[in-house]
C-alpha cells in the first residue's frame, strides 16, 4: 500500500467516523490540489504553486504519504524562490500518480473500514 494510516489512526484515537471523514475530505482535496497546482504552474504563479504544495503537504503526510510529502516540500522550496521551475510539472506528475493510487486504496478502506480498524 501507498498509504500508511497510522498517524491517522493515532490522531483520531481509532475513531471510525472520524477517520472516515478525514478520508473523504482528503479525497476531495487531492482534485483541488490537482487543479490547483496545474493552473499556477500554467500561469507561472510560483509563489502560489509554493503555498500550495505547503497545504497539500500536509494533508498528504496525514495519509502516510511520506516520499511524497517531501517532494511537495522541495516543490514548496523550489517554487517559493522561483528556483529549478523545470522540476515543479514532474512533482505535479508524481503527486497525480501517487494520489490516485491513494485514492483507490483509501476508498477501498472506507468501504471496509471494520477490516482496516477493530
Amino acid at each position: 500500500m501507498k498509504t500508511d494510516l497510522a498517524y491517522l489512526r493515532e490522531m483520531s484515537g481509532g475513531n471510525k467516523e472520524l477517520i472516515k471523514e478525514m478520508i473523504s475530505i482528503f479525497n476531495a482535496q487531492v482534485e483541488e490540489f490537482s487543479r490547483g497546482l496545474d493552473d499556477h504552474l500554467a500561469n507561472n504563479e510560483y509563489e502560489l504553486l509554493g503555498k500550495l504544495a505547503h497545504k497539500a503537504k500536509s494533508s498528504i503526510s496525514i495519509m502516510g504519504l511520506d516520499h511524497l510529502a517531501k517532494e511537495l516540500k522541495r516543490l514548496e522550496l523550489l517554487a517559493k524562490e522561483g528556483k529549478e521551475p523545470d522540476e515543479y510539472s514532474g512533482i505535479i506528475s508524481l503527486f497525480k500518480q501517487e494520489t490516485q493510487i491513494a485514492v483507490k486504496e483509501l476508498n477501498d478502506v472506507l468501504l471496509r473500514i471494520d477490516d482496516y480498524f477493530n
